[in-house]
């Protein structure tokens, strides 16, 4: 996991067995409804899998970005105005972020 004081990037919120590897999505859940209650937001990266936004209260997009590929220019501008929109709305607001490994898109 990498941090900054408003940004969190992440390895996918998994359940299953990948939680054996992976961060088991109802830690990834208790971790930031502890530290970030009512102010984060999760970006999906991966165009492979998604999972039940209920576990972060719906507040997650995806941006379909296929593994080893860039998005596409489209896909940036959606993304960075959305995250704009978000980290303006609320200083204490962040942003947990990930793709399938934490670290590839």
């Amino acid at each position: 996991v990498f941090s900054t004081d408003r940004i969190i990037a992440m390895s996918f919120p998994s359940s299953g067995k990948q939680s054996f590897y992976r961060n088991p999505i109802k830690e990834v859940a208790r971790f930031l409804d502890t530290k970030h209650p009512d102010h984060y937001k999760v970006y999906n990266l991966c165009s492979e899998k998604g999972y039940d936004p209920k576990y972060f209260h719906y507040r997650v997009e995806r941006i379909f970005i296929d593994d080893h590929n860039v998005p596409t220019l489209q896909d940036m501008l959606k993304f960075t105005a959305n995250v704009r929109e978000w980290m303006s709305q609320d200083e204490k607001n962040v942003i947990a972020i990930h793709c399938k490994g934490g670290k590839g898109r």
